[in-house]
């Protein structure tokens, strides 16, 4: 009991001593609360045949049956199989991009050089991605589109972009590095610039070139950031990028064999007034998802070397 009163005692303490930094901390705190935990309530629906009159916790009991429509429907493999590559396909081209233009910029001489080409990079990631959906179609029109006119000039014959699936995964992923890069390379531009700077010029000293010192002392100096970045990323590799695919593709049935994933799956039958109960099993399916791969994917990095795993 003694032991207990002196706990409680020494949390209030804390509590009294920290009270400006943990007010500070109340609006994010009650945020997340509010936008992050209390919605996991609506998680019931999934087991449900969801109506208003009933509410929440009111709607008939269907067990998985919501989750039975899904696998039923002859979609769920393909959007899943999309989602996850295309996501392995934005990390691991980004995360190339990202390096390689902070490593650029970190070894670039000239500060007014320096600070244009990094906004140049950065700018993108502040557009709209209804924005880029319309340079998207300006550039790709079939009949209007800036690409068709240059190749048609070349005397090459026009491609109906919106027509053949089969250019879209690149197409997507070139959006996604050109708009997208920017914010990874501040990120790893910050980590680079924290390595000590002894460090190269003793490299320096001793011979080493500037592609050496990039290999035995940037790299491995940033590591820590690449893990902790992919291991954040993976974490939502069933999560497909709304905004992305939505605003590129839009409701052009044509191109879903190769562009639907799972969100845009979702939102079309949300659209569509169906089942509440089934969108939501299929956010908690690809939730349980997210969460097997982060736990798998720290799991092999704590296996390797327990200082670069998240928890």
């Amino acid at each position: 009991m003694g032991e207990q009163k002196k706990k409680s005692s020494g949390f209030f303490k804390k509590v009294v001593k920290y009270r400006t930094l943990l007010l500070m901390l109340l609006p994010s705190a009650l945020m997340v609360f509010v936008f992050s935990y209390l919605p996991m309530c609506g998680l019931v629906m999934a087991f449900e045949r969801f109506n208003y009159s009933d509410g929440i916790f009111g709607s008939p009991w269907v067990g998985l049956e919501n989750f039975k429509f899904f696998f039923a429907s002859g979609k769920a493999l393909s959007v899943t199989r999309n989602t996850a590559l295309y996501n392995l396909a934005f990390i691991g081209i980004n995360t190339v991009l990202e390096i390689l233009f902070a490593i650029v910029l970190s070894e670039m001489a000239g500060k007014w050089l320096k600070k244009l080409t990094q906004s140049i990079i950065f700018m993108p990631y502040f557009i709209s991605w209804v924005v880029v959906g319309s340079i998207a179609y300006s550039l790709l029109s079939y009949e209007t589109g800036s690409l068709n006119g240059i190749l048609e000039s070349m005397g090459i014959d026009a491609i109906n972009f919106y027509g053949e699936a089969g250019w879209w995964p690149f197409i997507i992923i070139a959006f996604s590095a050109w708009k997208g890069v920017g914010y990874g390379v501040v990120v790893y531009l910050a980590s680079i610039l924290g390595v000590d700077g002894a460090m190269h010029e003793a490299a320096a000293i001793d011979g080493a070139n500037i592609f050496q010192r990039i290999r035995y002392i940037t790299l491995p100096s940033i590591t820590p950031t690449v893990i902790t970045m992919t291991l954040l990323a993976l974490g939502k590799i069933f999560r497909g990028n709304l905004d992305l695919f939505y605003q590129l593709v839009g409701q052009n049935g044509m191109l879903f064999d190769k562009t639907d994933v799972i969100d845009t799956y979702v939102f079309r039958m949300t659209i569509a007034a169906t089942d509440v109960g089934q969108t939501v099993a299929i956010g908690f399916y690809q939730s349980v998802l997210c969460f097997i791969t982060i736990i798998i994917a720290n799991w092999i990095v704590k296996k390797k070397d327990e200082n670069y795993s998240l928890f």
